[in-house]
Formats: structure tokens, C-alpha cells, sequence
């Protein structure tokens, strides 16, 4: 068989091929804690379920536009005005099954060979392994520890080129939990003005997942950006729905009918009742969502505490998200050789920084999707391995 060359440029994400790992080592007897994963590990708020459920048994068992149901498009529409003080309309919004295709459509939209295309660095990994799929050359954005993670607007304005098509931030941001403050993001809408042909991808997942009463500041809210604008957002990390495959995103006018045109040529539509699941997670009460961010906010105080008592350990507090991402350079060792030795050793699963990037070799990624309980024990067990 020949293959076509481009999929050798295709990466993968390295949280998974843990998660791989630690289910080996457990088939073996091993207890392991997993703190590799990013999913939330509580259930799915049960009106969502029964939404999904009522669907079923009312006959949502068909095809489904492929730009998504307009009651749920509407839906996104109105908490959109309601949490990002942000008026857009239904018709610009594309329903996902999940994240991914919306970051992999706009690489396709922007992408080629003589292109380039700025990402996170320390970031989700999909974003460079999707920029070198298309043959474009993927131009890291370093966020570093000094500047808590979060992105510089100066630097990324000054990165630019004419070569440059697109440039994607991610806030509050994975693997770093860092997150923007509103001067940057002002700074850069006002610097992109400079330049209008780069277009801008903002990975928003995480724009609820916010602590110690920061604002999340949407690329929404500024209009003048919006003619270039994809937004990525889904309910996977806000509402524990990572295995429904349900996202959404916000494209401008110029945009919205060849994202629909990939989605017809992909996966067709996003399935019927995981649809109107979506619109109960909006609409319904949000209960579960505030109860799941208090017990990470206590979590994160938790591991931030432990990881900084560690030997060659230093760890900042992570403005967002469910990730801590502690410098472990004063240990000596290397992040992936740690990687193994706390999953082979201490049976805690995590992630090696040098998975999220270039600008990530002194870093490991912690989840803390896990109880405290167990939390405190996989401190315990690392600290032996220390």
C-alpha cells in the first residue's frame, strides 16, 4: 500500500497512550491513580441524561442538520448574550462533536504548504500536530512561567509575518491553567488590527473554569475582530460530557458556509439526543456545574500545597482550568523519565511536558479530575519516588 505523506505528520496526544498504560497496569493488579486524564470525574448532571433520554424514546433517531438544531443553536446564542455579554447570531454557530473538528476545519481552512500558522507552546497538542498535517509550518507562541502562562500580545504581534494566516490562543489553557488577562487580549485585538489577514482561533473550553474570581475575557466581546473570528467552546469540561462528543463553534460570515460544507463532507451532523442534552445543560439549572468547580478549586489548593513541598518541585497557582504544571527542572531528572517512574513505581499516572510542546522539557501536566483523597496519596507516592 502507498500512503499518502501527510499522515506521517499527523502526531497523537500523549494523555491517551498513558491512560493506555495505567488500564495495562491495572489489568495486572496494580492500583493506579489516574491523574493523567483531562476529564472532569464527575457524573453528567442527571436533567442532562434524561434530556437525552426523553430524545431517545420522543424518536430523535434521524439525520439532523449539518449545521446542528436550531433550538440548540439558539440555545448557545442566548447563554453566549447571557455569560460573554456577547449579541451573535444562531446562523454562525456550527454544533460539533466535540472540539477537535472545529480546531482540524480551521487548519484545513488555513493551512498549506508556504503557510504559517502561530499555537500555544507549552499547548494542547492537537493544534501542531493538525498545523503540520496541512503542510503549513506551525510557529509556537511560548508561554512562559514568569508571565503565569499566559499569552503575550506583544510577542505574538511580533511574530507575525505575511505568511502568517492564523493564530490560535487557548484561555484559561491546557496543559498550564493560565489565563489571559483582559489588558492582553485588548492589546491583541487592537494589534490585530494591523494585520487583517490573519484570522484568529480562540479555544474557549475552558471559560467557565475560572478561579479565585478571575473574568474570563471572550474574544466575542469585541466586534471589531468578529469578521475574522472562529471560536471554539463545547460542553465537555463545564458540564462532564466528554464522552457525548458535543461542542460548538462561532464562525464569521465569510467562513460559516465552508465550515458547514466540511461538516457535510465529514461527519455529516452531530447525533440527534445529544443534541437536546445540550440544550437542557444550557437552559436547565447549573447546580452541578458551580458544586464540580468548587470541589476543583479546593482540589487545586490541595495539589499546588503538595506539589511545592516536593524536592526540585515549584508550582504555580493555575488561574483556570483542572490542570496543575509544575517546574520539576530542580530535580535532576528529565520530565518524561519521571513520567515513567511515577506511573511504574508510584502508580500515579501523569503527563511529561515535552507531550504539549517545544518550550515544555522542565514541566510535567497534573490533573486534578480526582478526589482529594486520592490527590493527597499520589503526593505521598511521588514524594517516595523523589
Amino acid at each position: 500500500m502507498i500512503l499518502a505523506e501527510s499522515i506521517g505528520r499527523l502526531e497523537t496526544e500523549s494523555a491517551f497512550e498513558v491512560l493506555a498504560r495505567a488500564a495495562a497496569l491495572e489489568r495486572q493488579g496494580r492500583e493506579i491513580i489516574n491523574l493523567g486524564i483531562g476529564q472532569p470525574d464527575f457524573r453528567t448532571p442527571e436533567h442532562v441524561v434524561e434530556a437525552a433520554v426523553k430524545a431517545l424514546r420522543d424518536g430523535a433517531h434521524g439525520y439532523t442538520p449539518a449545521q446542528g438544531l436550531l433550538p440548540l443553536r439558539e440555545a448557545v446564542a442566548a447563554d453566549v448574550a447571557k455569560r460573554r455579554g456577547a449579541e451573535i447570531s444562531p446562523e454562525n454557530i456550527v454544533i460539533m462533536p466535540g472540539g477537535k473538528p472545529t480546531m482540524f476545519f480551521a487548519m484545513m481552512l488555513f493551512g498549506e504548504p508556504g503557510a504559517e500558522i502561530m499555537y500555544p507552546d507549552p499547548g494542547f497538542p492537537i493544534y501542531r500536530s493538525m498545523i503540520r498535517y496541512t503542510g503549513a509550518e506551525a510557529v509556537p507562541i511560548v508561554l512562559r512561567e514568569e508571565n503565569g502562562f499566559a499569552f503575550s500580545a506583544d510577542e505574538i504581534l511580533a511574530g507575525i509575518t505575511p505568511r502568517t494566516r492564523l493564530v490560535i490562543v487557548n484561555s484559561p489553557g491546557n496543559p498550564t491553567g493560565g489565563a489571559a488577562p483582559r489588558e492582553e487580549v485588548e492589546k491583541l485585538v487592537a494589534g490585530l488590527m494591523d494585520h487583517p489577514h490573519v484570522a484568529l482561533m480562540a479555544d474557549e473550553i475552558y471559560g467557565r473554569m475560572l478561579y479565585e474570581g478571575r473574568e474570563h475575557v471572550s474574544f466575542l466581546s469585541f466586534p471589531e475582530i468578529r469578521d475574522r473570528l472562529i471560536l471554539l467552546d463545547g460542553w465537555s469540561k463545564t458540564y462532564a460530557m466528554t464522552g457525548w462528543r458535543l461542542g460548538w463553534s462561532y464562525w464569521p460570515d465569510a467562513l460559516i458556509e465552508k465550515a458547514v460544507r466540511l461538516c457535510v463532507n465529514s461527519h455529516s451532523c452531530v447525533n440527534a439526543a445529544t443534541q437536546w442534552a445540550g440544550i437542557a445543560a444550557l437552559e436547565g439549572p447549573q447546580d452541578a456545574v458551580e458544586a464540580m468547580m468548587r470541589a476543583f478549586d479546593e482540589r487545586r489548593r490541595v495539589i499546588v500545597r503538595r506539589l511545592n513541598q516536593l524536592p526540585g518541585v515549584t508550582c504555580l497557582d493555575p488561574a483556570g482550568a483542572f490542570y496543575a504544571f509544575p517546574n520539576i527542572s530542580g530535580t535532576g531528572a528529565d520530565a518524561r523519565t519521571l513520567q515513567t517512574r511515577f506511573l511504574e513505581e508510584a502508580g500515579v499516572a501523569t503527563v511529561a511536558g515535552p507531550s504539549f510542546g517545544l518550550h515544555a522539557k522542565d514541566y510535567i501536566r497534573f490533573s486534578y479530575a480526582n478526589s482529594v483523597e486520592n490527590i493527597e496519596r499520589a503526593m505521598d507516592r511521588i514524594a517516595g519516588v523523589l
